[in-house]
C-alpha cells in the first residue's frame, strides 16, 4: 500500500507542477481557464483516490465498517465525478481556445 500511495503522489505532484508552470506561462495566458480546470480535475481525483484506498484499507473488525466503507466509497465516487465535470469544462475550453486560434485574422 505505502508504494502506490507513494507512485501515486509522485505521479500526481509532477503533473500538477507542469500544470502550473503552464497556467503561468506568458505564451499561454489564453488557455488559463482551461489549466485551472485541469487544476481542479487533479485536485479532486487526488481526493476521491484518497477516500477510496481508506475505504480499502479500512479495519474490518470495527463494528460499523461496513457503514464506514460504503460512505467512503460513495464520497470517493462524488468526488470522482465531480474530478470529471472538472475534466470536461476544461476540454471544452482548449476546445475554443483551438478554434479560436484557427480563424484566420483579415
Amino acid at each position: 500500500m505505502g508504494m502506490l500511495i507513494g507512485g501515486f503522489t509522485i505521479v500526481m505532484g509532477i503533473a500538477f507542477i507542469v500544470v502550473l508552470l503552464l497556467i503561468f506561462s506568458k505564451k499561454r495566458k489564453s488557455l488559463r481557464l482551461a489549466y485551472s480546470f485541469v487544476i481542479g480535475y487533479l485536485i479532486f481525483f487526488s481526493w476521491a483516490v484518497k477516500q477510496a484506498l481508506h475505504a480499502i484499507s479500512f479495519d474490518v473488525d470495527h463494528p460499523m465498517a461496513s457503514e464506514e466503507i460504503s460512505l467512503r466509497l460513495g464520497l470517493a465516487g462524488i468526488l470522482w465525478a465531480v474530478s470529471m465535470l472538472f475534466f470536461v469544462l476544461a476540454m471544452i475550453k482548449f476546445s475554443f481556445a483551438a478554434k479560436t486560434e484557427e480563424k484566420p485574422s483579415k
